[in-house]
């Protein structure tokens, strides 16, 4: 597995503004385990038996693995197909450049030392133009931890099955937490002393900035969105980190540069501080009353949806999902020995959950071994990610192909570790 380089740019400390042209980007390698033993079901596939008794090789297919997994695995690697030199040298600029844009983002980096034209391709506008057209390369999960007050960032590439680990050294030295991320930037926000502040990256240029202060400048529950289209983004504060609903609902728009006062939401009794965005609507979950508090982006206004949650369920999630799909998943059972892990998908004419699929016994037997253990969730465009990095175990599930499978080296990371779905974009701006 190949290193990647990732963008570094100086900063300006006085406007918070990174600029990505001023230096080159720095190299980000591929984590590799050291001296720590790998757990993991993923960790223990290619190992063989070096015993001298045993003579016979029986293949067998690694424990906690699906098919797809284990064929992903055992694909042989073709050797790379040379190219004439001369050849690239005649293509044309646009052509090239086109060409460029396909390519996965992380190995653009790799790309840059081959000589001074690709080296400063970053900065060439014609194949930011040509990335923008290109579609997504397929998901990334992005980790985030500190390790000694220093950010720590990787990156997992699904289609590439690769962590990358990007350095986020180019961030203030805030007290801080991940938001979220959406369409190739990342949200941040924390105290720099004792005001709130929120920040805006991307970091495979590394330029970030921090936005104006709400209008109600507290610790409230942040969600971002990003308009790719209008090549703007927005960023939703609702209720504070307590539960507070006394404040009114607050929008950044990137275009204005300034935050929008909506209304205050009704007052009720939050279930959860996870919330899930698709379709323009804003999802909370709600005990009392009972069911979903919605916030419509286009309208400015909250409203109840009484959809009653399934019996038994001990701790819910809200995951997004394309277009008006609204998914919920969470642990159904008192008992441990009768727990099961199922998915929900929300039927908006009857305003009630319609049971879809149910973790097979022996992913949620590995997944989380101790009942009272905790689980994060979350999902971006039907794909539910699931971790538990107390155990170093991170799975996905493909709502469309109704696939199960592990995500490689999740006992590389922290414990502590915060996690989302992301999407690299060099074309993602801050403004």
């Amino acid at each position: 597995m190949d290193g990647v380089v990732v963008g570094g740019g100086s900063s300006d400390s006085g406007s918070g503004v990174s600029s990505s042209q001023e230096r080159c980007p720095k190299q980000v390698s591929p984590i590799r385990g050291g001296s720590s033993r790998n757990t993991s079901p993923i960790g223990r596939v290619g190992s063989r038996n070096t015993s001298p008794s045993r003579q016979k090789v029986v293949k067998t297919k690694p424990r906690g693995l699906d098919e797809e997994t284990v064929s992903t695995f055992g694909k042989a690697i073709h050797p790379d197909v040379r190219m004439e030199d001369n050849i690239w040298a005649m293509l044309p600029e646009d052509l090239l450049n086109e060409i460029l844009a396909r390519v996965p983002p992380f190995m653009i980096f790799r790309l840059r030392s081959v000589c001074k034209r690709w080296n400063s391709i970053l900065q060439d506008s014609s194949f930011l133009k040509f990335h923008s057209r290109v579609p997504s390369h397929g998901p990334c999960l992005l980790t985030f931890w500190k390790n000694s007050q220093t950010p720590q960032c990787s990156v997992f590439s699904l289609p590439l099955k690769i962590w990358y680990r990007i350095p986020f050294s180019f961030l203030p030295q805030w007290a801080f937490w991940l938001v979220g991320s959406s369409g190739g930037l990342v949200c941040f926000s924390g105290l720099d002393g004792l005001t709130f502040k929120t920040l805006v990256c991307n970091p495979l240029t590394q330029a970030w900035r921090t936005l104006p202060s709400m209008h109600y400048n507290q610790q409230r529950q942040l969600i971002m969105v990003v308009d790719r289209m209008d090549r703007s983004f927005k960023v939703i504060a609702t209720s504070d980190i307590y539960g507070d609903n006394s404040l009114p609902t607050e929008v950044y728009d990137s275009k204005l540069n300034r935050w929008l006062v909506h209304q205050i939401m009704p007052l009720v009794n939050l279930c959860s501080s996870k919330m899930a965005y698709c379709d323009s609507r804003l999802y909370l979950e709600t005990l009392s009353p009972l069911g979903l508090m919605m916030y419509r982006l286009d309208t400015g206004y909250w409203e109840h949806i009484p959809a009653k949650f399934p019996r038994s369920l001990l701790d819910g999630y809200l995951v997004a999902g394309t277009q008006k799909r609204l998914f919920l998943v969470g642990r159904i059972g008192l008992y441990s020995t009768l727990q099961s892990m199922r998915i929900w998908e929300l039927d908006h004419a009857k305003v009630m959950w319609v049971e879809i699929s149910r973790m097979p016994p022996k992913y949620f037997r590995v997944l989380l071994r101790l009942s009272a253990e905790r689980f994060e969730c979350f999902g971006q465009d039907n794909l539910i990610c699931f971790t538990s990095w107390n155990q170093g175990k991170g799975l996905i599930y493909d709502v469309d192909k109704k696939v199960w499978s592990w995500i490689a080296g999740c006992a590389h990371q922290s414990y502590n570790s915060q996690v989302c779905f992301y999407e690299p974009r060099f074309d993602a701006s801050i403004y």
